[in-house]
């Protein structure tokens, strides 16, 4: 019989089915393997207390600290109308600051008993706001009693790793259960190439993992860490690298415009010149689609800084050498509105074969899941002949019936919503690869495109376009000075006084269905509201601070008609204020509409608030976007949108997004579908590690792309990608 080896072992025959399942469905971890990568997020020493002054909203946390206060207190509520509730109130400080602990109901009474003044425990919960001030409500808890005790013990000695948790699996039973698979690192096998680690003066990977569970030294902790992320660094940067040197092995059509044909024509037209950005860009695409080997280029500009003029040129190169072009959107409303600016910027070239349009024009046609039957069919007809040359749609492109004559080019806007699958699906509809153009609004440090593009070669638009208006920012705190907000919506009447528009953002729609299994506490119910609506503010807005404007709503669940007819009339002019999700985050063009409030913008990432503003000062009229939030001054939501508002650079609001959201937000978790490969390495921080182990693995491939002479570096390999994770760097 074959034995199993150790570090694949499931965990539920070493652990027990329990707490494999808890670990298997809130961590992802199902192998031993797998539990021992799962590394500690820091360390407390014992004799030291955690920082309670910067704790993160909304995160589970773990942290030591002592007992300052307890205090039990009764109150009357629906359950118990008597005043027989209960309420235990625990103050725990450790010298940076003070956190309130609270515990409701049958669950005071141990606590009460153990949490007395004095007493040094860990404390694990997510950090929550009441009356303004943080708060865990029902913490796990563990006491650290004299070093005779156990428990202390098990922790290793004086350091004591806080792993990453979850509200089913406390740090310190993740510690106790690596304890149990500790021993089996032994039997880890090393990818590195032995040249390679010699010469970086690595530890070996049984010692690293060792050491990063059972430090005995910070020294021992540093040492595992520059080992480990040079692990994560090369390896992905192995699997980057063989991808690229597959896709240099595919053929592809070369497309080379013709001398004077729809591309010249296009370009006579044009009612002004383009940046020197976008004839830099233009070139490098050029230069690309002349090549006999697919183009994967990866078009990054911000926002507004004329994406889309550039695509289109690239597209219609492509339909000059007899080719056809691909345009994915990843929403219907934004299909619809690029469909509409490429007809518009093309005028009668978009009329090709029909009364009164230009000889070597083509036809553009839209392509999306709710188009009626006899569109859809007439649109698929213009593909498979060839009469269209460029199509423009949602992901109803990829479906099985779309056929194309000849597929030259695929142009991917806003790629961090497109999973890779339907990149390659799309891919697979040429007779040979088509060439790939992957274009994106948020701005990516170079580390990140090394790292979740470094299959693609990369090109920048950093020029806005003459013309365009700057666009001031500014916080409203509304919880603190409330005269603030209704400044803001006088603001909103006075630019729609100047013949401007609006937008009104919310985080949500405001017809979710409640949720019946999910019961909330009064606690729950008073500590935090939901984030506000987009049904319930344009219905607020209407009869309130903006009674007599045309107010209208927008959001994803509407019918594609009626979204539809909803834009048309906002981009007419007809309505001046539209309030919405972030269906408008990406691509929508208004010129008119100059103010923009974002309310709850505390729910909102770095890269998204930029992506949302992007919205006005579209015109020549200067843009205002107001960040309205009720998180208090000090707390890091409003820290990130201070940053929001103090610059319009979207790089540098990409590295603050990237030092505030842990990398796994950044590298696609939620497209992969898997958790994210890093663990261990910061991309904004390691920098250089990621730039040398790009130049390793470039040569390692080059020299041997089956790595046969590597086993252990195939197996790191096939464990990040299982196939289809190969596939899922491409990240979609």
């Amino acid at each position: 019989m074959d034995l199993v080896p150790a570090l694949e072992e499931p965990l539920k025959k070493v652990l027990g089915p329990a707490t494999a399942k808890v670990m298997a469905e809130h961590l992802g971890l199902h192998t031993v393997g797998d539990l021992l990568h799962h590394y500690p997020r820091r360390y407390e020493e014992r004799g030291q207390l955690t920082h309670l002054a910067d704790l993160p909203m909304d995160e589970h946390v773990t942290v030591v600290a002592m007992v300052a206060d307890a205090r039990l207190h009764t109150f009357a509520s629906s359950k118990a109308p008597r005043g027989k509730g209960q309420r235990l109130e625990v103050t725990i400080t450790d010298g940076s600051g003070r956190l309130q602990l609270v515990f409701f109901g049958h669950g005071v009474h141990k606590p009460h008993k153990e949490l007395l003044p004095g007493t040094r425990a860990m404390f694990a919960g997510k950090v929550s706001v009441f009356n303004r001030r943080l708060q865990l409500a029902h913490p796990a808890y563990e006491l650290l009693r004299g070093d005779a005790e156990e428990t202390v013990e098990t922790w290793a000695g004086a350091l004591i790793p806080i792993y990453p948790a979850t509200a089913k699996l406390e740090s310190w039973k993740i510690g106790k259960a690596i304890q149990t698979v500790l021993p089996s690192a032994q039997e880890a096998l090393d990818p590195l190439p032995d040249t390679l680690r010699e010469g970086r003066g690595l530890v070996p990977l049984p010692e690293a993992l060792l050491k990063i569970h059972r430090p005995h030294t910070k020294a021992d902790i540093a040492d595992a860490r520059s080992r480990l992320k040079w692990d994560e660094a090369f390896v992905l940067q192995v699997a980057l690298a063989r991808r690229r040197h597959a896709d240099a092995q595919l053929p592809a059509v070369a497309r080379k415009p013709k001398p004077d044909g729809l591309l010249t024509s296009f370009d006579d037209r044009l009612p002004f010149t383009l940046t020197e950005g976008q004839q830099k860009v233009s070139k490098e695409i050029f230069d690309d689609l002349a090549t006999e080997h697919p183009m994967h280029r990866l078009l990054q500009g911000e926002v507004g800084s004329g994406k889309t003029m550039v695509a289109l040129r690239a597209m219609l190169a492509v339909v000059d050498a007899g080719g056809q072009a691909a345009m994915l959107a990843p929403t219907e409303v934004l299909a619809q509105q690029h469909h509409r600016s490429v007809v518009e910027m093309m005028g009668e070239l978009a009329e090709g074969g029909m009364l009164g349009g230009a000889d070597q024009g083509t036809k553009v046609v839209l392509l999306t899941g709710s188009m009626g039957a006899a569109a859809r069919r007439q649109a698929l007809l213009d593909l498979v002949t060839g009469e269209a040359g460029i199509v423009i749609g949602t992901h109803a492109l990829i479906e099985d019936k779309v056929r194309f004559h000849d597929l030259g080019l695929v142009v991917v806007d806003e790629q961090h919503r497109f999973g890779v699958e339907q990149r390659d699906a799309l891919r697979g509809k040429g007779k040979q690869p088509p060439h790939l153009l992957v274009m994106t609004a948020t701005p990516i440090p170079r580390t990140v495109a090394m790292t979740v593009f470094g299959d693609l070669e990369t090109s920048v638009l950093d020029q806005l376009p003459a013309g365009r208006s700057p666009i001031a920012s500014h916080v409203v705190p509304a919880a603190d000075k409330p005269h603030f907000l209704a400044r803001a919506w006088e603001r909103v009447r006075e630019e729609v006084g100047k013949g401007h528009q609006a937008y009104v953002v919310c985080p949500r729609i405001g017809d979710e269905e409640e949720d019946p299994k999910k019961k909330k506490s009064p606690e729950d119910e008073a500590e935090k509201r939901p984030p506000l609506a987009v049904l319930d503010m344009a219905d607020q807005l209407a009869k309130g601070p903006l009674q007599g404007l045309g107010v209208e709503v927008l959001h994803g669940r509407m019918h594609p008609d009626d979204k539809d007819a909803v834009m048309r009339r906002f981009a007419a002019g007809e309505t001046h204020v539209l309030v919405a999700t972030t269906v408008i985050e990406v691509g929508v063009n208004v010129p008119n509409a100059t103010a923009m409030v974002i309310m709850d913008a505390d729910r909102f990432g770095v890269s998204q608030l930029h992506q949302l503003r992007g919205r006005v000062g579209r015109g020549s009229a200067p843009g205002l976007c107001l960040l309205v939030t009720e998180m208090p001054e000090a707390s890091p939501a409003r820290q990130r949108l201070n940053a929001v508002a103090a610059t319009l650079d979207g790089f540098e609001l990409s590295r603050i997004d990237l030092e505030q959201r842990r990398e796994g937000d950044v590298l696609g978790q939620a497209q992969s579908g898997a958790r994210t490969s890093l663990r261990m390495l910061a991309v904004i921080e390691d920098e250089e590690i990621i730039a040398e182990a790009r130049d390793e693995a470039a040569a390692v491939v080059a020299a041997d792309p089956e790595l046969t002479a590597l086993p252990g570096l195939r197996t790191a390999l096939d464990a990040l990608l299982d196939e289809e994770r190969e596939q899922y760097l491409e990240k979609g």
